[in-house]
This record gives C-alpha cells, sequence and structure tokens, in this order.
C-alpha cells in the first residue's frame, strides 16, 4: 500500500477484502480460545472468515471458540447475538445454554436444532419480520412475549439472537433496559453501539414509547432487578 497525492492506492488484493478477519488466538490442548475481530469493509465477524478460521485452528490441533456476530453479554444469565451457525457451536457450549430466544421467521436450520437437541437447549421463536424502513412494523405484543422469557430466570443462561444481532434483538433489550430503569438515552447509546450506521428512528422511538406496566410484575423473577 502507497500513498500518492494524498490519495490511497489500493490493491487489487485489498479490494478483495470485503468480509471481516478473524484472528485466531491460540490454545494447546483443552485451554480456552477466543477469536480477535476487526472490520475490512464488513459486518463485525463474517461467517466465511469465521468459518475458515475454525478449520484452520482445527487442523492445527488447536481449539478456537468464535462467537457469534455482535455477541455480548447483556446480564447475568442473558447473551445477545446475531445467528449462529456451525463455527459458532464450540463457543456456545462453553455459555452452557438452557434456552435460546430467536426473533427471526424463518424455520431454524436443521444443524442449529440437532445442536440444540444435542445439548438439551429449549428454543424459543418469537418470528419478527426483518423489514427496512420505512416499512418497519415492530408487534409490541410479540416483543412482550419475548421479554417475559427473558425475564423467567428458568431460562437462564440464554442466548436473544436474530439475523445480525442488531435491529430485533436490540428492540428486545432496550425494552429490558426500561424494566431496569435505564434513561433513555443510555438505552438508545447501547441500541447504536450494535446497529452502528444502520440505526432506526423507528426501532427507537418503539423503545421509547413501549409500555412495560405489565411486565413490572415479572421483574422480581430477574436476578438484576431484585435490586430496583
Amino acid at each position: 500500500m502507497k500513498l500518492e497525492m494524498g490519495k490511497r492506492t489500493v490493491t487489487a488484493a485489498e479490494e478483495d477484502e470485503t468480509e471481516d478477519v478473524v484472528v485466531p488466538v491460540a490454545a494447546k490442548s483443552r485451554s480456552c480460545s477466543y477469536s480477535l475481530s476487526f472490520k475490512v469493509g464488513g459486518e463485525a465477524v463474517g461467517a466465511a472468515a469465521a468459518a475458515a478460521a475454525a478449520a484452520a485452528a482445527r487442523e492445527g490441533g488447536e481449539e478456537l471458540f468464535v462467537p457469534p456476530l455482535n455477541f455480548a453479554m447483556v446480564d447475568h444469565g442473558v447473551f445477545r447475538s446475531g445467528f449462529p451457525d456451525a463455527a459458532n457451536f464450540s463457543f456456545l457450549e462453553t455459555l452452557k445454554l438452557r434456552s435460546i430466544l430467536c426473533l427471526c421467521p424463518e424455520p431454524y436450520p436443521e444443524a442449529n436444532t440437532e445442536f440444540l437437541r444435542s445439548h438439551g437447549i429449549k428454543l424459543f421463536q418469537f418470528g419478527i419480520d426483518g423489514c427496512k424502513e420505512p416499512f418497519v412494523n415492530i408487534p409490541e405484543d410479540t416483543i412482550r412475549e419475548a421479554l417475559k422469557v427473558v425475564l423467567d430466570v428458568r431460562n437462564h443462561p440464554l442466548l436473544i439472537h436474530c439475523k445480525r444481532g442488531k435491529h430485533r434483538t436490540g428492540c428486545v433489550v432496550g425494552c429490558l433496559r426500561k424494566l431496569q430503569r435505564w434513561c433513555l438515552s443510555s438505552i438508545f447509546d447501547e441500541y447504536q453501539r450494535f446497529a452502528a450506521a444502520k440505526a432506526r428512528v423507528s426501532d427507537q422511538r418503539f423503545m421509547e414509547l413501549f409500555d412495560i406496566s405489565s411486565l413490572k410484575h415479572l421483574s422480581p423473577s430477574f436476578s438484576c432487578l431484585k435490586s430496583s
């Protein structure tokens, strides 16, 4: 790479780097290893790059745990992410999940269903169409039912996910934060960290107007709400 008169000269190889790169951290024998990811022009973690890194690690006799796209801890026993695939299964095993809450309407993939079955993980699916603005329609009743699952500690540890872990997942987590008495600015800041340039005004408006009154009686069952 070189600079010419203030312009960036891009090689052909660089132009092809539209997927994110996952850098494996080596782990010998059974020691835990996580991946580091950085942007090269796409999503936070490219599924193809993650799968390739995991395959390379297996060939080298190393154990690599690759988190799903946009993975993060929401609170004790509650996690969020984009749609996990086979490259993420080893990482999900470390979470010792009891439940997965999927917000996509499509049938759950067979490989994922088999993973859940073999690990005794319960699937809760509340299908919300992934529409783009100005055609976004967020069903309040569906979000409310999803929150009931999240608030029930018998389902923990639990992973909430949609396709990218941005909009639908962001709305569920944002409404949860209202129950946790977060101020709106903090709720929106968290939402925007995951949605980034694709943040939607309609999502934030939905979270602002969401009525939590019908869920307040469930608050004591959720560990992080007991002191509020």
